[in-house]
């Protein structure tokens, strides 16, 4: 059964529908479209560490090796923002880039692959004898970042003063998580 126009024109009165503007429809799709693309920041993540810091931390599996190797990256970013020159073996490729506030959050990512690293590890073992020797190494280190930190919450810009502000705080919990283990005892050699 076919519909002719009266009827369409008829249905559209009794059941309170309007005609829609074909070129109005067009556009709404079309913003649909553009509304739902991924956006440049979104295409382009930006990754916290580069590409050699990634190999270093893939080959550093003891606990205590790859906590020295992310703290390593911690200071490599300080020494960035500082305008401090690095040197170090070619190992660790380039240095990092980024602006100040992309390092800020780089840093504050690295403090929390850090302690995520240190609970995988108690959570799985927590008799690993590396495991203590991690996270007082860690903490020896958050010891220092903190004072670093707190010379940079002078900024005006909100994001990194949130940034640094949250590295402060990890710091503080792993400094505060390290009172309650043991340090290991270093035997001595006869």
């Amino acid at each position: 059964m076919r519909l002719t126009q009266p009827y369409q024109i008829s249905r559209i009165k009794r059941f309170g529908m309007k005609k829609i503007n074909p070129g109005l429809t067009l556009f709404a799709a079309i913003f649909c479209a553009l509304l739902f693309l991924p956006t440049s920041a979104d295409a382009q993540r930006r990754d916290y560490l580069t590409e050699a810091e990634i190999e270093l931390v893939r080959n550093a599996q003891p606990v205590d090796l790859r906590i020295m190797v992310l703290t390593r990256a911690v200071e490599r970013r300080f020494a960035v923002i500082k305008n401090q020159p690095l040197k170090e073996k070619q190992a660790w490729g380039e240095p990092p880039k980024g602006t100040r506030l992309e390092l800020f959050l780089d840093i504050e990512k690295l403090l929390q692959k850090a302690i995520d690293d240190i609970d995988e590890v108690a959570n799985r073992n927590k008799d690993n004898e590396l495991f203590p020797k991690a996270v007082h190494q860690f903490a020896d280190s958050c010891r220092e970042y903190i004072p670093q930190f707190k010379t940079f919450l002078d900024t005006k810009d909100d994001k990194e003063r949130g940034s640094l502000l949250g590295s402060i705080e990890k710091c503080e919990s792993v400094i505060e998580a390290s009172a309650k283990v043991q340090k290991t005892v270093k035997k001595k050699k006869n």
